[in-house]
């Protein structure tokens, strides 16, 4: 093969220095998922076609525009998942998941758009997703968007993000805007984007997410749905506005905007996104989108049932991130340990060691309860000083030198790579789990 392979358009390789911070970005949201009670779970990364086209509804883009979706050898349509709501509640639905209501669920995976390929933004992409079923109440929108906060706040630091917030109203105040939103587009119809016309007629509330300029210039003298909201959602929607604009923890300028409806047909209530206050991310700045989604449930044939929740693409967090996620995550410090073994050792004795020693260094986080992450390499080529300097370059906290005069007291040598002291230990230390602790520093 005469040319040069190469991912597939809108693909890319996650390579082991940017998977760092991929990881990074992972572990910060599963923690963070742990704390507010969340379990985490896995859907198929496809699912038949109408648990996508039923529920994100057919005018919405990705179900028009950007689905990847294709028969089966059984002749079945089938979709690779675009977004996570619509098959964690398929799978709420059948697995008989409503007698454990409320549930707090949490998932990570890959999802597939075609869309065009941009910073951050591919057709194969990655998301943490959040979403809190069966409780209806005002006061879970203001948490999980305060845990959105949070999460975002751990990742962006000082950059920081705003969040813009709007409602979508409950089902009467929807209908009241609809008919007010079409009887003001219908007489400049004509203006409107191809796309938008065709939505005039099945779902008007679509046309104030394009991103026309043709079609933002109509919006322009356009009502807001903030003037049509139900009293019940009036409250609800002050309340929510109320308590983020009075609480949020982490300096996030809280900003309504009438025009944000999110791009999706399920959602309800409160909707919000987080955009990126630095131009890092491009054109498209929003790194953290969600909303409230009580219909849906119901929709796909389950019993009426409130949920809320929001997703944000890795790749994105990443740019957020900057270049040094350990500094940005407050990440917790980690032994990593290079075994570097001289002549005189044999390989199965050297073997046994680190074996004992990985062992060692597992069982003793594990009965702590902590979360490092530890690595126990053997570095077998090279002189010895060539391989201390590789051990340096790769990162090591400790060298342990495994042989030369040491290996007759059945002792090594126990290098500390930032103070650059040296000791001969006995192997059995490494056995101790308290003599382990405080020789590593762990």
């Amino acid at each position: 093969m005469s040319q040069k392979l190469q991912p597939v358009r809108g693909t890319h390789d996650i390579l082991p220095e940017e998977f760092e911070k991929f990881h990074a970005v992972v572990t910060r949201a599963r923690e963070l998922a742990t704390l507010y009670g969340f379990k985490e779970m896995a859907t198929p990364i496809f699912e038949p076609t109408e648990v996508f086209s039923h529920s994100m509804g057919e005018t919405s883009d990705v179900v028009s525009k950007e689905m990847f979706t294709f028969q089966t050898k059984g002749e079945e349509s089938v979709t690779l998942r675009p977004e996570f709501t619509a098959g964690i509640v398929r799978a709420f639905l059948s697995n008989g998941m409503q007698q454990h209501l409320p549930l707090k669920l949490f998932s990570t995976g890959p999802l597939f758009r075609y869309e065009r390929p941009q910073k951050g933004r591919q057709r194969q992409f990655h998301q943490v997703n959040f979403e809190w079923l069966g409780d209806d109440s005002a006061e879970v929108d203001i948490e999980i968007i305060l845990l959105a906060g949070e999460f975002l706040h751990t990742l962006s630091g000082k950059k920081g993000c705003t969040l813009l917030l709007n409602t979508l109203g409950d089902a009467e105040s929807r209908a009241k805007y609809r008919k007010a939103l079409v009887a003001c587009l219908t007489p400049n119809s004509a203006k409107l984007s191809e796309d938008s016309r065709r939505r005039l007629l099945v779902n008007p509330l679509r046309i104030l997410d394009s991103k026309s300029e043709e079609d933002k210039e109509v919006l322009r003298n356009a009502p807001r749905i903030t003037e049509y909201l139900s009293a019940a959602s009036a409250e609800r929607f002050e309340k929510v506005r109320f308590a983020l604009t009075a609480n949020i923890p982490y300096g996030q300028e809280v900003r309504v905007e009438s025009s944000l409806v999110r791009g999706l047909d399920y959602y309800t209530d409160t909707v919000f996104e987080f955009v990126a206050n630095t131009g890092d991310l491009g054109a498209q700045n929003t790194v953290l989108a969600g909303g409230r989604y009580d219909g849906l449930i119901e929709q796909m044939g389950g019993k009426p049932t409130p949920a809320i929740g929001f997703a944000a693409g890795i790749e994105r967090l990443m740019l957020l991130v900057g270049d040094d996620p350990r500094a940005n995550l407050k990440a917790k410090p980690r032994a990593y340990v290079c075994v570097i073994p001289l002549e005189n050792m044999t390989t199965e004795a050297i073997h046994v060691f680190c074996s004992s020693l990985r062992g060692a260094i597992g069982n003793w986080t594990m009965q702590q309860s902590q979360q490092q992450r530890h690595t126990v390499e053997i570095l077998w080529q090279g002189k010895l000083g060539k391989r201390i300097e590789k051990a340096a370059k790769a990162g090591a906290t400790h060298v342990i030198i495994l042989g030369g005069d040491e290996a007759k007291s059945n002792s090594c040598a126990l290098k500390d790579m930032k103070t650059g002291n040296q000791k001969i230990v006995p192997l059995d230390a490494f056995v101790d789990k308290r003599i382990l602790a405080q020789l590593l520093s762990l």
